[in-house]
């Protein structure tokens, strides 16, 4: 028997996204009180002169930084309380599956989840007040030592590696302990991609943005409409009109009525209704009429 596949997976990238600024630059940096401009300087110089990956050259140097301040993943999520967002976003989470989703979409069970897919830390991300909206969170982890100290990189989420948890929204495979490379039919999927929206800001997210085009999902590019050098924007306008990445850019305002609220409340409503015609008609094809005199 198949999946009901009634569930829209509204799916976020998350600095520069979500955010105006970097999550560490938002909250960790000026904590313990690390320059911004020595940290990416270290980071940069690992990558470009060593060969690191990116993300794990990121990892290494917090840790560097943090390591005589004894930090623990319970004071990272402290500190995520402080993360901030662009205009709207933290109100998308409740209105737009309210103003999108009729009485018709709530008898057929159409529901929307959001969640969170970032190559930054989730512990920051588990603290901050999205985390009650979402679904999951997927991101960068620490493992502990014997005290409780972050010690080590525990999970590393690249731009390339996004995309597996993709493919655990669309499998309903969200725990770790599930192999995402288990076999399971499209139609046993609870969220096929043709259900997902996917939200990025840049190059980072190419690999899910190609993922939506070819699997038959939707993507937004979004950009800073505060950012005065335009760099924001020309990236966007790159992804989409030169490398055919995102049918849809939009700038950065999650508030109701705007450009980037419109597109999604469109998508989300036609999302509901394919699936609200698809229940009605697997309804009226498995019902056998009773014989008449």
């Amino acid at each position: 028997m198949a999946a009901p596949q009634n569930t829209i997976a509204l799916v976020f990238d998350y600095d520069q996204t979500l955010s105006p600024r970097y999550m560490q630059d938002d909250v960790l940096f000026p904590e313990f009180g690390i320059d911004p401009a020595q940290f990416w300087k270290k980071c940069n110089t690992l990558v470009k002169e060593q060969q690191w990956d990116g993300e794990l050259a990121y990892l290494k140097c917090i840790l560097d930084y943090l390591q005589m301040d004894h930090v623990t993943n319970a004071r990272l999520t402290q500190l995520g309380a402080g993360l901030s967002f662009f205009p709207g976003v933290a109100e998308m989470f409740d209105t737009l599956p309210t103003i999108c989703l009729g009485h018709d979409h709530e008898l057929a069970g159409v529901k929307i989840e959001f969640y969170i897919i970032s190559s930054g830390l989730k512990a920051l991300l588990d603290g901050s007040k999205l985390a009650p909206k979402v679904k999951a969170i997927f991101g960068c982890e620490f493992g502990e030592d014997e005290q409780g100290h972050i010690s080590f990189p525990k999970r590393a989420i690249s731009h390339t590696t996004k995309t597996q948890f993709l493919f655990r929204i669309n499998k309903g495979m969200l725990e770790h302990n599930q192999d995402v490379n288990d076999h399971m039919p499209p139609d046993q999927r609870p969220i096929p991609f043709e259900n997902i929206v996917y939200v990025g800001d840049g190059p980072t997210d190419v690999p899910c943005f190609t993922l939506m085009n070819k699997s038959g999902g939707q993507a937004i590019a979004v950009y800073n409409p505060d950012d005065a050098s335009g760099r924001s924007f020309r990236k966007c306008f790159q992804l989409s009109n030169h490398a055919n990445r995102v049918k849809h850019i939009a700038p950065a305002d999650y508030r109701q009525g705007s450009h980037l609220w419109l597109l999604l409340a469109e998508m989300v409503r036609e999302t509901a209704d394919r699936i609200l015609r698809r229940r009605t008609e697997e309804r009226e094809s498995s019902t056998v009429a009773a014989p008449t005199f």
